[in-house]
């Protein structure tokens, strides 16, 4: 019954106001003959017909009962949203009805009529006039809600017509999420058409379509488009007031049926990726089929990438070392539910690569063939405010593990470097082209291998500039912020950064390492830098927002600029020369680095050692600008330490 009756709900609801009123009056006067027949039943003990004196009384009911039920406004209330209000308007009236029936019917009296009638009648009919409420209220209102739900979904239009377009709108015909209402094409036979039941228009009427239709996302489901044609139309749509949300491409949707599920908001990556190139699989495979690899920061963002990749590429073991227990946790977890029986050995190693014996210890159990150096201190201005353990941990962490290496025969030794190092004006950078300029050293000078070691290590840098989605980076935290109602904080109008995406870095990283020869200095090729500021605005403009600024006073998102932080700069570069070669891969160039001899660095370096562990920030600065060409501090020593030192010693003035 339930069905059936739920459907005969939404006619209801669609009835003009007056006839629902009619209904509801007609329901009453029905109860008040159901009840006048069942009081004699239940008075008399079997059922009568209403007529001769029974007559009176059903029409006595109809005629008090009505009259009062229209004065105390009864048939003013929406019976969907009826509550104990309404229930309480329902017994006064009821009340006031019974009083009066029951003084004609009971009190008076009627001939033919028993007494008892003008008693029980006014019980049965509140019984019954609140219950036809109650079920007002459930049956009509959940309904009425569901209606009100389903018409208020937002609306999409779906960019492209194909077969994913076709699939995508099948998928959310019954969606209580959002609901389609045309799809978008660039193939201009197809405008005016109808698919599925839903117009195809023209995108440049996006505009237009939007207000008309209060339409508020764009759903892209062309997966098998490149990335230059995506911008395209990204670019198209920026101007306009709609989220945008994409589908994975053809790749991750694996020729399964599209589904909601695969819907995903835009990510930053879709506007600055470049076409992806296919990786080279022997370069891939080289130093790491069947081998022993060690992964160093194997819980950060591109060590754990790197992780993943290298665990796809099918490695005998593969070594684990971070600091951070959680993120070591993290990653195991995510890895282990990744082998599947694959007969890959994981080894999560707890261990800092500042402590020299832990690495000799790990090294000399599992003699790794292979070497990714991704732990590092990168964040610049947490780097620049404590620059004695930022350099400990990228420099000597570096030195140490790089030594451990070449003296338990690791063959190839990769070190993930940064854009930063270049002409650096912070600490962090400083410290990793200090770093480099080490590997550099060691690989013209290579520690002596221990008993049993194979010699011969290949040290190699990979530098590289930011990638999307690290921690710490700008573009999740700009999401944040948008999510947040702004503002978003930009440190200068002008900033410009280098992107890439982590999958991307990670393997070119893992094709550079297989290219070197020793000593070699790789460059991603990071595309065109991106100025912050466009970043910024186009975040905004494809979450269906708009920026706010004293061109548009009234808008959504305000962006703040903060001054720049210590040791932070404008621009970024990849090459201290301009002399790149190129390599086999399109996107990896050879750098020449000049570079101190390890006999004059391994004095210099052991000098800085004992700076560092007294923390003496003047003296380590200017060895710093000693050692590393290029080096020029953009700012002031802001130590924590040292400052808050500097204040003490400040003596007190007393008045």
């Amino acid at each position: 019954m339930k069905l059936p009756l739920f459907k005969l709900a939404a006619p209801i609801l669609a009835l003009p106001r007056p006839a629902k009123r009619f209904v509801a009056v007609s329901v009453d006067l029905s109860l008040c003959v159901i009840t006048v027949w069942l009081a004699y039943y239940l008075r008399l003990g079997e059922f009568v017909s209403l007529s001769g004196n029974a007559l009176w009384a059903v029409g006595a009911s109809i005629g008090i009962a009505l009259p009062i039920f229209i004065v105390s406004g009864l048939y003013r209330a929406i019976f969907r949203y009826s509550g104990w209000p309404a229930l309480l308007a329902v017994a006064r009236a009821v009340g006031i009805y019974g009083l009066l029936y029951a003084s004609i019917f009971t009190a008076i009296g009627v001939a033919g009529v028993p007494r008892t009638v003008g008693i029980i009648q006014p019980i049965l009919l509140l019984l019954f006039v609140g219950a036809s409420r109650a079920l007002a209220r459930v049956w009509l209102g959940e309904r009425y809600q569901s209606i009100l739900k389903h018409a208020s979904r937002p609306k999409a239009l779906i960019y492209g017509a194909g077969r994913t377009g076709r699939q995508l709108a099948m998928a959310m015909a019954n969606s209580h999420e959002m609901q389609v209402v045309g799809f978008l094409d660039d193939d201009d036979r197809l405008h005016g058409h109808v698919l599925n039941g839903q117009p195809i228009y023209n995108p440049g009427d996006l505009a237009n379509l939007v207000s008309a239709l209060t339409v508020s996302d764009v759903l892209l489901a062309m997966p098998s488009i490149g990335r230059k044609r995506r911008n395209e139309i990204l670019a198209q749509i920026r101007g306009v007031p709609v989220s945008v949300r994409t589908l994975p491409s053809m790749i991750d949707l694996a020729q399964g049926k599209v589904s909601i599920s695969d819907l995903r908001e835009l990510d930053i990556d879709d506007l600055l990726g470049r076409e992806p190139v296919t990786p080279n699989h022997i370069l891939l495979s080289k130093n790491i089929v069947n081998k022993v690899v060690l992964v160093t920061g194997a819980g950060g963002s591109i060590g754990s990438e790197l992780c993943r990749q290298i665990l796809a590429v099918g490695p005998a073991k593969l070594l684990l070392i971070e600091q951070s227990e959680f993120a070591l946790y993290a990653i195991h977890q995510e890895l282990e539910e990744k082998l599947a029986g694959h007969g890959v050995v994981l080894v999560p190693l707890l261990a800092s690569v500042q402590d020299g014996d832990r690495l000799q210890e790990i090294m000399s159990t599992w003699h790794p063939d292979t070497v990714y150096h991704a732990a590092a201190y990168k964040h610049v201005p947490l780097v620049e405010h404590n620059p004695a353990e930022g350099i400990k941990n990228n420099v000597l962490g570096t030195l140490r593990t790089a030594q451990a290496a070449a003296e338990n025969g690791v063959a190839d030794f990769v070190l993930i470097s940064t854009d930063k190092a270049v002409r650096p004006t912070n600490i962090m950078g400083a410290s990793k082209r200090l770093a480099e300029m080490a590997l550099q050293a060691l690989a013209v000078e290579p520690p002596v291998p221990s008993a049993g070691g194979r010699g011969g290590t290949r040290f190699a840098m990979v530098r590289f500039g930011n990638v999307l989605g690290s921690s710490g980076s700008v573009v999740p935290k700009f999401r944040q912020q948008i999510r947040d109602g702004g503002p978003i904080t930009l440190t200068h109008p002008e900033i410009t950064r280098y992107f890439m995406t982590i999958p991307e870095a990670a393997q070119l990283v893992i094709q550079a390492g297989a290219m070197a020869k020793g000593g070699d200095v790789f460059v991603l090729d990071m595309g065109q830098s991106v100025k912050i500021m466009d970043l910024a605005r186009r975040m905004v403009e494809l979450s269906g927002l708009t920026v706010k600024d004293e061109q548009n006073p009234d808008g959504d998102i305000e962006i703040e600029i903060t001054g720049l932080r210590p040791g932070e700069k404008l621009y970024e570069e990849l090459l201290i020369g301009d002399n790149p070669k190129p390599t086999s891969h399109p996107r990896i160039m050879k750098a020449h680095e000049d570079f101190i001899p390890w006999g004059e660095l391994e004095a210099k370096l052991n000098a800085l050692d004992m700076a560092l562990n007294v923390n003496d920030v003047g003296l380590i600065r200017r060895m710093m600008e000693t050692l590393v060409s290029g080096y020029a501090p953009s700012g002031e020593i802001v130590d924590w330490v040292h400052l808050e030192q500097e204040a003490e010693s400040v003596p007190s003035v007393v008045e």
